[in-house]
């Protein structure tokens, strides 16, 4: 455990002063003056603050990362988006068509789009899995361009797999022109967003999916309808 202890506190130990300072009621207990021995001596007889901390610092980086790309965060393709298209309150989707993860995600954000009216819900389409992601990923964004996004989405999640034949059944199921679908796509009209997504996940950090952002939150994995309704509601509290 004191090993454990000391890793933590090597690991804060950079930031502790400042997280202190930022922390309500901590400044006047350690005083502007502080040698990083004192701040270290203050953490070992405190150490139920070391998770607090963290969680300031995890807090803080993550809006560093998202504060200056939030314009091209909330942006999405024209008609990439599930819910209210006018909603007030964005939740950002980074998803794969081979993600088993993301398929099971499906019905959180059905319900989260039930239960809130206001929500707005731009995907990003990040085909990192597979060669056939990116097949996926370039008819949904052809399904976009048709009126007929979350038609696609839907159908190419409940279809499985995203096989060649799976994904012409789900275009056929969304109703989406195969043939204008098809010119499109192979005159790499959607290339250039998926490259764009691409880089704008690795700016954020993003190593898997789905991942999510929603206000200052960014949340990674299936982490449920609760978890993520819990963000949506401190974002629409600010």
């Amino acid at each position: 455990m004191r090993h454990l202890l000391t890793a933590s506190i090597a690991l804060v130990a950079g930031f502790a002063g400042a997280l202190l300072f930022a922390w309500s009621g901590l400044g006047s207990g350690l005083g502007a003056g502080r040698s990083d021995e004192a701040t270290r001596d203050y953490l070992l007889a405190n150490p139920e603050i070391l998770p607090q901390a963290m969680e300031v610092l995890e807090r803080r980086n993550t809006l560093a990362r998202i504060e200056p790309l939030r314009r091209q965060i909330v942006s999405p393709f024209p008609g990439a988006v599930l819910g209210n298209p006018q909603g007030s309150i964005t939740l950002v989707e980074f998803s794969d068509y081979a993600c088993g993860f993301c398929r099971q995600s499906l019905a959180d954000v059905r319900q989260l789009i039930a239960t809130n009216s206001d929500l707005k819900v731009v995907v990003h389409e990040y085909p990192v899995l597979s060669p056939q992601s990116a097949d996926a990923a370039r008819m949904a964004l052809a399904a976009a361009q048709q009126g007929k996004y979350q038609a696609f989405h839907d159908a190419m999640f409940e279809a499985g797999p995203p096989t060649a034949d799976a994904i012409e059944a789900a275009a056929g199921r969304a109703g989406i022109d195969l043939a204008r679908a098809r010119e499109a796509i192979g005159r790499g009209m959607f290339d250039g967003q998926l490259q764009s997504n691409l880089a704008l996940g690795q700016q954020l950090g993003i190593t898997g999916t789905p991942s999510w952002i929603v206000g200052d939150v960014a949340l990674e994995g299936a982490v449920g309808a609760q978890r993520i309704g819990e963000a949506i509601a401190a974002a629409r509290e600010t």
